[in-house]
């Protein structure tokens, strides 16, 4: 399962990132985008051969926050980007994964990403590998993604609970 090997790159990413090699950033930017591509090719294997399942559905966004999470924190150490642009990543991650669990652990189907979702995930990614390579505005470019993670968070809120319950 990719998700797994998406789990397994987490810690990579940072023994990449931290181990003082030369551009080890770099290499740890590549450990980044191979979780981003592997994400996109579970996605599609999954929905070709029809081979989703309610744990992949909750597994999927997990490595990806776990992932992203990772990568805000070390940016934040190195003072490429500022702490509070983090707290409202993990704000909204953990948000996130919390709200998932709370939906599996009252039996109902978690919600999949949905383009939104999808289009919010490619410019974090876009955004992220600005940061790394010092890109004039690309901190700005971060905080208008994290501004359309919040409105993501919100249409998935919506689509969660603001399901209309019809009298039978």
């Amino acid at each position: 399962m990719l998700t797994v090997f998406r789990l397994i790159l987490v810690p990579v990413y940072f023994f990449v990132f931290f181990s003082g090699a030369p551009h080890a950033m770099f290499w740890a930017l590549g450990v980044f985008l191979l979780a981003g591509l592997t994400d996109i090719l579970d996605g599609y294997l999954a929905r070709k051969y029809q081979l989703v399942t309610k744990l992949g559905i909750v597994l999927d966004p997990l490595a990806d926050k776990l992932m992203v999470l990772s990568v805000i924190l070390s940016l934040v150490i190195v003072k490429f980007i500022d702490w509070w642009l983090a707290v409202l990543i993990f704000l909204r991650d953990i948000g996130m994964i919390v709200g998932g669990a709370i939906l599996a652990g009252t039996g109902r189907d978690p919600i999949p990403a949905d383009r939104w979702g999808k289009t919010t995930t490619v410019f974090f990614y876009v955004a992220i590998v600005l940061v790394v390579l010092r890109v004039p505005y690309s901190t700005t470019l971060l905080a208008a993604v994290i501004v359309l993670a919040f409105a993501t968070s919100l249409n998935y809120l919506q689509k969660t609970y603001g399901e209309k319950k019809h009298p039978s």
